[in-house]
């Protein structure tokens, strides 16, 4: 690290500002738009999104993990939450007795179908309708740049407890 702060220049900050405002906005947002709608927290429904999107509706716990970016301690502590009201289901792995499945049940893939509509409508109102087509293309493609850089920062930490959730 440079031992000069490199400080944000004016349209930098503004920028970052306005990220750091609209990021916790909409995620306050949605969180409430399905806690209001469905019963659930955004982090159940990215959780129920991802294990809906594999053809059987299976993920190893650790994959699960690594998608959400969350610990295996904080997803296993999910799970059971989601277990308890039949969304999800835990079995072992078949292919490595020691690993575990989440598994979506028809509940948990039924309340994601119920919530779906509604979900994307508050993400269409307060994201797209908001952009022109061209910002829509240029909004996808700053969010690529940031997300690849982010993964190159994260290959080269070597320290599980800055990154938990690749913790293996």
């Amino acid at each position: 690290m440079p031992t000069t702060p490199r400080w944000l220049n004016a349209d930098e900050r503004r920028a970052w500002l306005a990220y750091v405002d609209f990021s916790t906005l909409l995620a306050d947002y949605l969180n409430r738009q399905l806690r209001r709608d469905a019963g659930m927290t955004h982090a159940d429904y990215s959780l129920l999104a991802y294990l809906s999107s594999t053809p059987d509706g299976v993920l190893g716990m650790s994959e699960l993990a690594q998608r959400l970016k969350i610990t295996r301690s904080r997803l296993t502590h999910a799970v059971n939450r989601l277990r308890e009201v039949g969304l999800v289901d835990r079995r072992e792995d078949p292919a490595d007795g020691r690993g575990q499945l989440a598994v979506l049940t028809d509940e948990g893939r039924a309340l994601l179908e119920r919530a779906a509509p509604g979900h994307v409508d508050a993400v269409r109102r307060t994201v797209f309708d908001a952009l022109t087509p061209e910002q829509v293309r240029q909004f996808a493609e700053i969010g690529e740049a940031i997300s690849d850089a982010l993964h190159r920062v994260e290959n080269t930490e070597t320290d599980p407890a800055v990154l938990p959730w690749r913790r293996r």
